[in-house]
């Protein structure tokens, strides 16, 4: 445990002081001595508006949960039902029509459509990975997945006949994005042959082979026929690069499991080391030690000659923490702990600074500004305390107004209802609204809790809320002036390894208006950028902006009448309680917040905390309602403990959990479900927070 220092009257783990004093502050010309006294200053005013905001939560849901009791059993009036909600200031009024006034927001953000990742801000090797997947090799994406339709790859070296396969879909695609007169880009014999139907798409030549643009993306044709797959190749054909994750989220929250002071400080150093242009990360692969470090800029030359450059790496978000918990990192002058989100928003900020002020190596934002995704706020009045943070931690850094821009996750069904407001709250710096089907639920089943139980997992997905919640965030959105300034998004592909059905299903995403949605590789958003090549967006958002009223959004999703079978409700329980365990003994054991975990079909599924809640919900739904017994649940709990440990049989480092059944990891996950009804929100922070602080105790 780290020894605490005061500065202006708050403790502060020393490391972390001294960390931000000289690492940051310092590089940036601030007074240090300044800069603690309003840090200390800030902490006064918004932590106990912070709290305000919690009690609220809970006293509006304990009044839903009252209202629900009182009518249990009886079909959900819903203009009854909204007339409560107003009532209790759950819903508000719409606001008047208005239109988004933020600036100084880069392109990749504003004017292009392409993929989206978030990966775990603790994980040098992901972060710069992530970083660096501006760009990415279709060739190596075709030939590594099973987006390609071909059989697999033989083993042992490099299969001839699965990359011709490579390069006639490679040949595809450049038929499709770059269509040529008269011709196929497979008849051509070299980088003069062949002419563009649009030859406004010919941008010019790179070091490699030559540079187009289509709908906003860029794709580099590579040329080199003394490369292996070029002396091949006709016409010399090497590579196709395309322009692929236009924006990373840097995530400080759901994807990680960062507890303490000593957590908080890895994931400042690594977002400094993105920021500032010099992280690095070595590894050990097939004997190698090799070094990952960021990519730089893409140059070309322009048909007339003159030099230009190109973005080498993704722009970067930064995702904080919510409004709920606190970090014993630093302590209070009343002896509280800091709120968590507040800390994030000067931390990250100011290290976002040492870009804004001309200090990193390469260089984030051209326009200025310090991106920050603020999830888990529930309603307006807790994005206008957001829009307050944000305004009082520019003061702090002495930044100009509105440098800190937002993107609000719309993952909360308060937020949802009343999502209009919630961006004219923060109408000058928002940049970014999102849907996160996996919180809403879980969100949905917590706020409804008391009215029943739900419909089985795998229904919501076409439930009607879900359908109005998608498409009400668009509609919105494009309502008040998001398209051209600021991302639509939608939600993460969940499984890495089925890209060849995301290939099929995710250009919906684009369809229903998103100009960015997320993917959980560089690999995944290469193979994604395609769809943004097929489908303008910006296009299909001018037909877009029917907004699905109230009455859908609000169908809470009750199996009424139901009567499941034995067979049935097992296999609900051994499918939730299998996820939650694979999660949770990670989380627990090893602080790994977001990694791969087989599903209970062995198919490998991202999991972080926004799938653990929305199983540890359901899960507590079913016991609370008396659809299921504890002792099914245990039961269900005992077989599937077996069952993760096997799937995690070759990790050296991996706990059994039936060897420990009342370890930390074990108990945490009993407790998630058999205490899931009492927790704030549904979150499933503050259990995994506690056992996390006793397992590295111990």
């Amino acid at each position: 445990m780290s020894t605490k220092i005061d500065r202006a009257g708050i403790q502060i783990d020393a490391p972390l002081a001294e960390f931000l004093e000289t690492e940051v502050l310092t590089p940036l010309g601030r007074d240090v001595s300044a800069f603690w006294t309003g840090f200390a200053k800030l902490l006064a005013d918004f932590a106990p508006r912070n709290r305000a905001l919690l009690e609220k939560r809970e006293d509006l849901q304990v009044q839903i949960d009252a209202w629900h009791k009182e009518r249990r059993g009886k079909p959900l009036d819903q203009s009854e039902y909204q007339a409560f909600l107003r009532e209790i200031g759950y819903l508000i009024p719409e606001p008047a029509d208005f239109q988004i006034g933020t600036e100084n927001v880069d392109p990749e953000i504003a004017t292009m459509a392409g993929p989206q990742l978030v990966v775990p801000v603790l994980n040098a090797r992901f972060l710069l990975n992530a970083a660096n997947a501006r760009w990415g090799s279709l060739y190596d994406a075709f030939y590594g997945t099973d987006a390609l339709d071909a059989p697999p790859a033989r083993p042992g070296g490099y299969d001839e006949q699965r990359g011709a396969a490579v390069i006639k879909r490679g040949r595809e695609f450049l038929d499709s994005a770059l269509p040529l007169v008269d011709q196929s880009w497979a008849d051509i014999e070299g980088d003069h042959d062949g002419k563009l139907q649009d030859e406004s798409q010919y941008v010019g030549k790179t070091e490699k082979g030559l540079l187009f643009v289509n709908n906003g993306l860029h794709i580099e044709v590579v040329f080199d026929p003394d490369s292996p797959i070029g002396k091949t190749d006709k016409a010399g054909i090497a590579d196709i690069n395309c322009e692929a994750a236009l924006t990373t989220i840097c995530d400080c929250e759901d994807s990680v499991a960062a507890v303490d002071g000593e957590d908080k400080l890895l994931a400042y150093t690594n977002w400094l080391g993105v920021i500032r242009g010099d992280l690095e990360e070595s590894f050990e692969k097939g004997g190698q030690t090799l070094t990952r470090k960021l990519a730089g800029d893409k140059t070309y030359t322009a048909p007339d000659g003159s030099e230009h450059s190109l973005m080498g790496r993704s722009l970067l978000f930064v995702r904080n923490v919510g409004h709920l918990m606190t970090n014993p990192a630093i302590t209070l002058a009343d002896g509280g702990e800091v709120p968590e989100g507040i800390m994030d928003a000067v931390f990250t900020s100011a290290i976002g600074a040492i870009d804004v002020e001309g200090h990193a190596k390469y260089g984030n934002s051209r326009h200025g500004s310090i991106y920050i995704v603020k999830p888990k706020m529930h309603g307006p009045e807790e994005c206008a305390f957001t829009n307050d943070l944000f305004n009082a931690v520019e003061d702090l850094l002495s930044l100009s107004r509105h440098t800190i821009k937002v993107g609000v996750m719309d993952e909360e069904r308060r937020t949802s209802a009343n999502l209009g407001a919630c961006i004219e709250a923060v109408k000058d710096r928002i940049v970014f609204i999102n849907t996160g089907f996996l919180d809403r639920t879980g969100d949905e089943i917590h706020t409804s809790m008391e009215s029943g139980p739900m419909i089985r997992k795998a229904e919501m997905k076409t439930s009607e809320w879900l359908a109005a919640y998608e498409a009400r965030n668009v509609g919105i959105g494009l309502r008040h002036g998001l398209s051209g300034k600021a991302q639509i998004g939608k939600g993460m592909w969940a499984a890495p390894d089925l890209m060849g059905q995301m290939m099929v299903e995710k250009i919906g995403h684009l369809r229903a208006g998103a100009n960015t949605a997320w993917v959980p590789s560089p690999t995944a958003a290469t193979l994604h950028a395609l769809h943004y090549h097929q489908e303008n967006v910006f296009e299909h958002q001018q037909g877009l902006g029917d907004v699905p009223g109230l009455d859908k959004l609000l169908n809470v999703p009750l199996a009424a009448g139901t009567n499941w079978s034995e067979e049935e409700l097992t296999e609900e329980l051994d499918n939730n309680c299998q996820g939650l365990l694979g999660y949770v003994v990670r989380w627990i054991d090893q602080g790994v917040g977001c990694s791969k975990v087989p599903d209970i079909n062995d198919v490998g599924l991202m999991e972080d905390r926004a799938t653990l809640r929305i199983s540890s919900q359901h899960l507590a739904n079913w016991l609370h309602h008396g659809v299921v017994t504890r002792g099914q649940v245990l039961d269900a709990l005992k077989r599937m403990a077996a069952k993760v440990d096997a799937q995690n049989a070759g990790d050296p480092f991996y706990e059994p959990l039936l060897e420990n059944p009342d370890g930390a990891a074990m108990t945490a996950a009993k407790e998630l479900i058999f205490k899931g009804v009492e927790q704030p929100s549904g979150y499933t922070e503050p259990l995994l927070h506690a056992w996390r602080l006793k397992k590295k105790a111990s």
